[in-house]
């Protein structure tokens, strides 16, 4: 059987977690990343990271936008200023919650799934007079979180710091993965986004074949967004991480055993 991840492998940082539970578990699996990202506004950024003493804490619901923190970084070869170690730090799932564990950070909300769960998380600790919470996001960041807060009288000073596109290789990877591993029988969206990138280039492909593909998502942020598309949702990981998402597909794969050949 199988399993085709949208999603950039781990390569290099060790064992990745989500091919480490799905062979464990005997299915075949496999990441393959359609996305690319554009980083934009770091000088911005840079300066908002230098004042920590004017944020009660930071908000980051993506690794890309804990990356664009590590690059302001990286170009003046400095660390997070030591007042923001003490300082909140709310994150949504545990790839996220890793990146920003890396920058010294101790983070809440890693098992959060979507950004109304997390949005319920801040609001349970700040009052609308705390100070603003600092939120690096990208372009098709949703308005979930920024109107709970608001809300709340929750202040939140955003500021966009990457875009998101498809990956300018996405055609030859899926066709090379086609070609090695055949037809998936399952294929897993990690995001709005990859459903909106990736979707084009799979039909493409595919061609008929996407229908007979079980279509599984990562949250229900995603699913949604599977369904705008006109794409039938098999099942939903209603957390962003391996052992919800393999939950998920065996009960899938254990209920079509059970109804048969139709």
């Amino acid at each position: 059987m199988g399993i085709l991840l949208l999603r950039e492998p781990r390569e290099g940082k060790g064992t990745d977690p989500y091919e480490q539970e799905f062979v464990a578990a005997g299915l075949q699996v496999k990441s393959v990343e359609v996305l690319s990202f554009e980083f934009c506004n770091l000088p911005e950024l840079r300066s908002l990271v230098k004042k920590p003493e004017e944020f009660s804490g930071m908000v980051f619901t993506s690794q890309r936008s804990v990356e664009a923190v590590t690059r302001c970084l990286q170009e003046e070869e400095q660390s997070l200023p030591e007042e923001w170690i003490c300082k909140s730090t709310f994150v949504v799932g545990t790839a996220t919650a890793a990146a920003a564990r890396s920058l010294g950070l101790t983070p809440s909300g890693e098992e959060c799934g979507t950004a109304t769960q997390l949005a319920d998380l801040i609001t349970q600790k700040f009052t609308s007079n705390s100070k603003a919470l600092l939120f690096p996001c990208g372009f098709m960041r949703r308005e979930t979180l920024p109107s709970a807060l608001s809300a709340a009288n929750i202040p939140l000073t955003e500021l966009r710091v990457y875009q998101t596109t498809a990956h300018p290789d996405i055609d030859k990877r899926l066709q090379a993965y086609i070609a090695e591993q055949g037809i998936p029988e399952f294929l897993v969206f990690f995001s709005p986004s990859g459903v909106k990138f990736s979707q084009p280039a799979l039909q493409k492909l595919a061609a008929s074949d996407l229908s007979k593909i079980k279509i599984a998502a990562i949250g229900p942020t995603t699913a949604e967004a599977m369904t705008s598309a006109g794409l039938s949702v098999a099942c939903t990981a209603e957390k962003p991480n391996p052992q919800a998402l393999l939950a998920a597909i065996q009960a899938t794969i254990a209920a079509q055993a059970t109804e048969g050949p139709t």
